[in-house]
C-alpha cells in the first residue's frame, strides 16, 4: 500500500465505471446521469468524489461481481458505438473512454514495477540502447500549438490551438542518458546543494537517497531494478524513474536547461529522427496550466483540479500503449513523481 498508488481492484473496476459512465450514462445539464448496472458503483469507483486515500479502506466487491458488470458494459457499450454517427461527435465518449483506459493500464505496470512484480510480458524489456546524437538548431518563430475544435478528438488541457512565440533553440535529439546521469551521481551531485532548489535538496536529503529510486552499487558496478530483478545499467540507454527535481539538478550541474513543453512539441513536431515516446515520458520545464480560452471537457475534473500543482511531461513511454503517445499530448505529473517510467531531454542554455 503506497500512497502514490491505487489498489489494482479499484483501478480496475474504476476503468469499467468510466466506460459506463460516458459511453452508457453521459448526460446533459438538463438531464443527470443514469444509475450504474453495478449496485454502488458510483459509491466505490466515482475518482471525483472517492479521496485517494480512501480507495484503500473500501469494501470493495469480488473481482467475480466485477468482471460479470464490465461484461455487460462492454456489450452495452458496442451496441451504443454501433448505433452512434460515426463523427467526431458521436466517436467523443467512446474515445474518452478508451484513452483513459490506455493511462491505466500504464498506472498499473508502473505500480508493478514500483513495488517490484514481475514485469507483465516480453513486451517490457529495460530500455535499450539508444543512436546518440548532437544538439539540433530549431529556428522558432510563431508556432501554433494546442488542438483546434475541428482538427478531432482531443483533452481539454490541449484546447484551443494557439500561437506562441518561441526564441531559436537548441535542443538534444535524444534523451539524457544512463551513462551522463552517472557522471552526475559519481560526481556527488546528490550531496551538492547549490544544485537543486532549497525545498528540494532538503526533500532529498529527508529521503538519504543518493542515487536514482531503482539504482544500487554492486562493488564497481551500477545495476537498476527493472520490475522484479537487478539488471546491468545500460550506459546508452535513457535515463528512467528520475523526478523533475533530480532533472533539474541534472540540467544545472550540466549547464543545460529542460526545454519548455512548446519547444519540445515543436521540436518533436518538426525534426526528422527526433526521438521520442518509445521508452520514457520527458520532464518539461512547465507548470501544468490551462491553455488560453481552456473550457472543461464533459469530464471536469480530467485537468482543472490539478493546475498549478503539476508538471507537463511529454511523449510517451514502453508503458504508454501505443494509441496513445501524440505530440500534442500534455500529461502531467506532481514533479516529485519517479515511479512513473520517465526522464528528461535537454537544452542548451539560452
Amino acid at each position: 500500500m503506497l500512497p502514490i498508488l491505487n489498489p489494482p481492484v479499484w483501478e480496475y473496476g474504476h476503468v469499467g465505471w468510466f466506460h459506463e459512465r460516458w459511453c452508457l450514462r453521459h448526460s446533459t445539464p438538463q438531464r443527470p446521469p443514469g444509475p450504474s448496472r453495478l449496485h454502488l458503483g458510483d459509491h466505490w469507483f466515482d475518482s471525483s468524489s472517492v479521496p485517494h486515500e480512501a480507495r484503500w479502506s473500501l469494501d470493495l466487491p469480488a473481482l467475480e461481481t466485477l468482471h460479470a458488470w464490465m461484461d455487460e458494459v462492454m456489450q452495452a457499450s458496442l451496441q451504443r458505438l454501433h448505433d452512434e454517427a460515426g463523427d467526431d461527435a458521436g466517436l467523443y465518449f467512446h474515445r474518452l473512454a478508451l484513452f483513459h483506459e490506455q493511462f491505466h493500464i500504464e498506472a498499473l505496470i508502473t505500480a508493478r514495477q514500483a513495488i517490484g512484480l514481475p514485469q507483465p510480458g516480453d513486451a517490457y524489456a529495460p530500455p535499450a540502447a539508444m543512436k546518440l546524437g548532437a544538439d539540433v538548431r530549431v529556428a522558432g518563430g510563431e508556432v501554433m500549438v494546442g488542438t483546434a475544435p475541428e482538427a478531432g478528438f482531443a483533452f481539454d488541457n490541449e484546447q484551443d490551438a494557439h500561437p506562441v512565440r518561441v526564441a531559436p533553440f537548441e535542443i538534444s535529439m535524444q534523451p539524457v542518458t544512463n551513462a551522463e546521469f552517472l557522471q552526475f551521481v559519481e560526481d556527488g551531485g546528490y550531496h551538492r546543494a547549490r544544485l537543486w532548489s532549497p525545498p528540494a535538496f532538503a526533500r532529498l536529503s529527508a529521503s538519504g537517497r543518493t542515487a536514482p529510486t531503482h539504482w544500487r552499487r554492486v562493488g564497481q558496478r551500477w545495476q537498476m531494478r527493472w520490475f522484479d530483478r537487478w539488471v546491468p545499467l545500460e550506459p546508452y540507454a535513457p535515463v528512467v524513474h528520475i523526478d523533475a527535481f533530480e532533472a533539474e539538478a541534472w540540467c544545472t550541474w550540466a549547464g543545460r536547461r529542460l526545454p519548455t513543453e512548446t519547444e519540445w512539441e515543436l521540436a518533436a513536431s518538426t525534426l526528422e529522427g527526433f526521438d521520442w515516446g518509445e521508452a520514457v515520458w520527458e520532464w518539461t520545464a512547465t507548470p501544468f496550466m490551462p491553455y488560453p480560452g481552456f473550457q472543461a471537457g464533459p469530464y471536469h475534473d480530467y485537468s482543472q483540479p490539478w493546475f498549478g500543482t503539476h508538471r507537463v511531461v511529454r511523449g510517451g513511454s514502453l508503458a504508454t500503449p501505443r494509441g496513445l503517445p501524440d505530440a500534442r499530448l500534455r500529461n502531467f505529473y506532481r514533479p516529485e513523481r519517479s515511479d512513473i517510467f520517465v526522464g528528461l531531454r535537454s537544452c542548451a542554455p539560452r
